[in-house]
């Protein structure tokens, strides 16, 4: 029953987590709309029919029943048409749409407040409104970040022995059990013994564990003397380090493969020991290249979004595993976090830490994500503003008059078939991560 009830903790946090995001990024875009003059009708989180709201001032705050997203109401999104009356559409499904949306953005202006619409808004304004909530997304990242690595801390390899294996087995080898005639490993022939702190190799002082992996691999066939710490006193044992074969391990930590498929290995040195991981609270400094990291993950998986989504379909609907690394949906991240809440022989302390860092990458994710330069997206808002501005700028280099805004309404059935692909993937994602979920264990 307590592993059930912290499951739903775990889902609690996300949804809760996901609700503060969504409205913390509609309030980047609300303050500077504000500050700039622009009425806002409405501050909405999320989707739907309305559960329950209220008026302050002139605008009508609320929540809706689908909690994926949210949405600020501006006045005057889309400008009439430059230079004539707004036209009556034609019968054409498009041009219906395009005429509902101008209407639509007509009725959201108030008589005698003409001036206060967003696309009457300078560029440079438009453009700071419409970042404001990705920079939300990505100041949340930061702060939830520095909180994971500066007040928790990281667990990272040590110098204390956490392991020390008994034989030698090949990287290939179709066992892992030690059999009798198998080869003794160094280090248990010399004697180490898990607790034990390494602190120096032929005399080299030893302050990291990759200064002692670095050192055995290079180092086969080759005496080494280590000194431990064991039990506050030193002790030293000399040991000579095998040449075994190991995978080739990538940038992520994953088995390297070869032009043709198969595993890549590499002749090493090898002693049989493994390092116990301790928790070590990181420097400032390490924030900002963390989010980056992050970031730069998010771009590639959107970049291949394509094949990631036929990866998911192939998963789902065949015998495929699930990428780990590949998108997952709220439903997934909410399964996750479940899974992390819900781990008794996790101490709690560690798994505030993993569903606080989980929040700064759904973070990470949302800021990336509305940068993509396509409507609805803030992105798309973006780069409507953007061209707008570069169109002016020619418009005036060339001494002709100022073209005035760009007729954006006719995005409509773009922005539309936007929608459509978003939602289309969001449920095979949501689908994927119902029977064929992301497991951590």
């Amino acid at each position: 029953m307590e592993t059930v009830l912290l499951y739903i903790v775990g889902i609690l946090v996300v949804v809760v987590g996901l609700i503060v995001s969504i409205a913390l990024h509609e309030l980047g875009h609300f303050v500077p709309a504000k500050i700039f003059g622009v009425r806002v009708g409405q501050f909405m989180i999320g989707f739907g029919r309305t559960i329950v709201s209220w008026r302050r001032g002139e605008t009508e705050y609320g929540f809706k029943w689908i909690p994926l997203g949210g949405y600020i109401s501006m006045a005057g999104m889309y400008p009439p048409v430059a230079g004539k009356a707004a036209r009556t559409a034609s019968t054409g499904f498009f041009e219906t749409l395009v005429q509902d949306a101008r209407t639509a953005s007509a009725d959201t202006i108030v008589e005698g407040e003409e001036h206060r619409t967003f696309y009457q808004l300078a560029v440079w304004k438009r453009i700071i409104i419409m970042l404001g909530g990705p920079f939300m997304n990505l100041v949340i990242a930061i702060v939830l970040y520095a909180v994971v690595l500066v007040g928790f801390g990281v667990a990272q390899p040590s110098t204390t022995l956490g392991g020390v294996n008994e034989c030698v087995l090949p990287a290939t080898s179709e066992r892992q059990e030690c059999e009798p005639g198998d080869p003794l490993a160094p280090g248990a022939e010399a004697g180490l013994l898990p607790g034990d702190r390494i602190v120096a190799i032929d005399g080299q002082q030893i302050d990291s564990w990759d200064a002692v992996l670095a050192t055995v691999r290079d180092s086969a066939d080759q005496p080494l003397e280590f000194t431990v710490e064991r039990d506050g006193r030193t002790v030293s044992t000399t040991l000579t380090p095998l040449l075994t074969e190991r995978y080739v391990l990538d940038d992520r930590g994953q088995i390297a493969e070869g032009p043709d498929g198969e595993p890549l290995t590499q002749q090493v040195g090898f002693v049989g020991i493994a390092s116990s991981f301790e928790t070590v609270q990181q420097p400032v400094t390490a924030v900002l290249p963390a989010v980056g990291d992050n970031v730069s993950a998010v771009v590639g998986i959107i970049l291949n979004l394509p094949q990631r989504m036929i990866d998911v379909a192939n998963a789902a609907f065949g015998p495929e595993e699930r990428d780990p690394n590949g998108p997952i949906s709220v439903v997934g991240v909410g399964r996750i976090a479940g899974e992390i809440a819900s781990i008794d022989t996790i101490p709690v302390i560690e798994r505030i830490s993993f569903l606080t860092g989980l929040m700064a990458s759904l973070n990470v994710a949302l800021f990336v994500f509305n940068l993509i330069p396509l409507l609805p997206l803030d992105g798309g808002h973006v780069a409507g503003a953007l061209f707008e501005g570069v169109r002016r700028w020619f418009a005036k280099l060339r001494g002709k008059p100022d073209p005035g805004p760009i007729d954006t309404a006719k995005l409509v059935p773009i922005t539309l078939g936007v929608v459509l692909v978003l939602g289309v993937m969001s449920a095979l994602l949501i689908y994927a991560d119902i029977v064929k979920p992301v497991t951590l264990f």
